[in-house]
């Protein structure tokens, strides 16, 4: 991960330049002055797995655009490519970034590329906010079983990272902190509830990752009785004992019980409780 690079490309001060034809999105790609220091690594680099059992850890194996990344703070995704059919791949770097897309379809920016780097058979492009690195993706050209033009590695930082439009675009509700700093999605997220699963009623909030996270649930309609540790309330008093997080949304501020068994929002209007999931609620 690089840090301290001068800015070089602000994209909403860019004119957007298509690329490869009818085959490639609008606006995937456009041309700008590259960073004052670029990345100026290898572009094909072995694949960096862990010799652990169990779930990848982010970013794990996505080599140089894993490298060309400049994070606020850890990768959030990224990773190699499958193998695709001569269909799939295009016939430039371009249309190779644009399979990246049509392949994955990634929930990344798919506007505002530029090429970073050449190098070979392979190109980096990269979308930067306030002149760094948040999305790369290194495309190649005819690597086996991969005809064509297309993606190699990818990687992304945290969607807090993203330019905020878009992350709400996106659905992600991104926190702030005490200083005004948005948070990581790993550290504090929330969500309304899928329309498609019929919970429009409901609202989430997850607190960190992995096996120590918690989920809270905003629950007027009474959907997932049997899956809380408890019952909300929608005008409930704060205890003495509850902790505030300094994490705040809009006008909700985040208060925690003292055995983090209930989220404790406060709201313009005044406070609810929102007791924790027995386990993760998701919708198919």
């Amino acid at each position: 991960m690089r840090r301290g690079i001068a800015a070089g490309v602000v994209l909403a001060g860019l004119a957007l330049a298509g690329c490869g034809g009818a085959d490639v999105r609008d606006g995937l790609v456009v041309k700008g002055t590259p960073p004052a220091r670029p990345y100026t690594g290898p572009l094909h680099l072995p694949s960096e797995k862990s010799s652990g059992e169990g779930e990848p850890e982010p970013g794990e194996g996505s080599g140089a655009a894993g490298k060309a990344l400049e994070c606020d703070g850890a990768i959030f995704s990224g990773g190699g490519s499958d193998r695709w059919s001569k269909g799939d791949g295009g016939s430039t770097p371009e249309e190779g970034l644009n399979a990246y897309f049509d392949i994955y379809v990634p929930e990344e920016p798919d506007y505002g590329y530029r090429v970073e780097r050449r190098e070979g058979d392979r190109v980096l492009f990269s979308f930067d906010v306030k002149g760094r690195t948040k999305v790369a993706v290194v495309v190649a050209k005819d690597q086996p079983h991969r005809p064509g033009w297309g993606p190699e590695t990818s990687a992304s930082c945290d969607p807090s990272e993203w330019p905020a439009s878009y992350a709400r675009s996106k659905g992600y509700e991104i926190w702030t902190d005490r200083e005004g700093h948005r948070v990581p999605t790993t550290k504090v997220i929330s969500s309304p509830g899928a329309e498609h699963c019929d919970w429009q009623s409901a609202h989430f909030i997850d607190l960190g990752s992995g096996p120590n996270s918690r989920m809270y649930v905003r629950d007027p309609e009474g959907l997932f009785d049997t899956e809380l540790n408890g019952t909300y309330d929608a005008d409930a008093r704060m205890p003495a004992d509850a902790r505030d997080t300094g994490y705040h949304y809009r006008d909700w501020s985040l208060w925690l019980a003292a055995d983090r068994s209930t989220a404790y929002v406060r709201t313009s209007d005044g406070v609810e409780a929102w007791p924790a999931a027995a386990r993760p609620i998701g919708c198919d």
